[in-house]
């Protein structure tokens, strides 16, 4: 492997990679991005934010630290990057973050036979798997964003929940401790990779 780095990346930057090789194809709550470069390019983004689910934030570690509390929401990484390509781009994307937040990940089980290798690699804790549901469809993928029309529904693949808190020492031992979620074995299992150019998910997430 060739030198690589992770830098801090700007919205722009970022954007391009989420609208056109990232599967979700939309953009999310972006507090914080980072780029993966090797020599000298760009071959792979990370951006953390906001999560969209209120009761996410309260459930990690109760209602005092729902603040704290953030979601690595876009991962991408190019076809040709080096090897683990994506596990550096996590690991040290998460030492450049704030300390003492809890940092919150999902890898698509159901839509796209995602294990969570990466979280895997860069050691968070696995949490269980959310359920699968449906809820009304909105281009945005939020359901709170239908704009009114709640005649089509969009299926909410299961998924993988992995969980890590930022920074080192006693303060991040003391607050992995407050994570109110069980904590379990790794899964394990085949994990698809999408092509970046060209993403099929293994479900249709639009229901007539």
């Amino acid at each position: 492997m060739g030198r690589v780095s992770v830098e801090p990346a700007a919205y722009q930057e970022v954007k391009p990679w989420i609208l056109t090789k990232h599967y979700a194809r939309r953009m999310p709550c972006v507090q914080y991005a980072f780029k993966l470069l090797s020599e000298g390019r760009v071959v792979g983004i990370v951006t953390y934010g906001q999560p969209a689910s209120p009761w996410l934030c309260k459930g990690v570690a109760g209602d005092e630290y729902r603040k704290r509390v953030i979601e690595l929401n876009r991962l991408v990484v190019a076809s040709d990057a080096p090897k683990n390509a994506a596990s550096i781009l996590v690991g040290r994307s998460l030492r450049q973050l704030p300390k003492g937040l809890f940092v919150v990940s999902y890898a698509d089980a159901g839509g796209w036979n995602h294990v969570g290798y990466v979280y895997q690699a860069t050691n968070f804790l696995y949490t269980g798997m959310t359920k699968k549901r449906t809820d009304i469809y909105s281009e945005s993928g939020h359901s709170r964003h239908h704009c009114g029309d709640t005649t089509k529904r969009q299926l909410r693949t299961a998924k993988h929940r992995y969980i890590t808190v930022t920074g080192n020492g006693s303060c991040k031992a003391h607050l992995m401790k407050l994570i109110r979620y069980p904590v379990l074995p790794y899964p394990k299992g085949e994990s698809r990779r999408y092509d970046v150019d060209n993403p099929i998910p293994v479900e249709e997430t639009l229901l007539s």
